[in-house]
């Protein structure tokens, strides 16, 4: 596991107006797994945790905070984004397979990079764009 003192860590953060069915999707199209997700009675995640091959992203629900009120939504700027989290993963033929068929808007064909590994970049139904990819800048092979 990696740990702040042996590895570097950094952890995207995500809001979603409906983060709840946001989790969902995010597990069934992209394979993330749940971690915590700890949710008011209205249906409010407060905070999330999800995992990928021990990476982590968060999120919680858009509402309005001292924290909201330092980012914009895809929705609010035209569906753009300002950063982009890039997720690598095993097999980007396979993941890109899966996220299709869940209903990813397909933004970046999968192809091979010119400098090296396969993947492809996506929307999830928030509007948030992700890359996945084989490409990992920690290995030289």
């Amino acid at each position: 596991m990696r740990t702040p003192a042996t590895h570097p860590v950094i952890v995207p953060t995500m809001r979603y107006r409906d983060a709840l069915a946001a989790i969902d999707w995010l597990c069934r199209a992209f394979g993330f797994e749940k971690h915590a997700v700890y949710s008011g009675e209205d249906g409010t995640v407060h905070h999330a945790q999800l995992t990928y091959c021990g990476s982590m992203i968060m999120l919680s629900s858009l509402v309005e905070s001292e924290f909201s009120k330092l980012i914009k939504q895809p929705f609010d700027i035209g569906g753009r984004e300002t950063q982009v989290p890039y997720v690598i993963v095993p097999n980007a033929d396979e993941h890109f397979a899966v996220a299709k068929a869940a209903g990813a808007e397909i933004l970046m064909d999968i192809r091979t990079a010119s400098y090296g590994g396969r993947g492809y970049t996506c929307r999830d139904p928030e509007g948030h764009i992700w890359s996945f990819g084989t490409f990992d800048p920690w290995d030289p092979e």
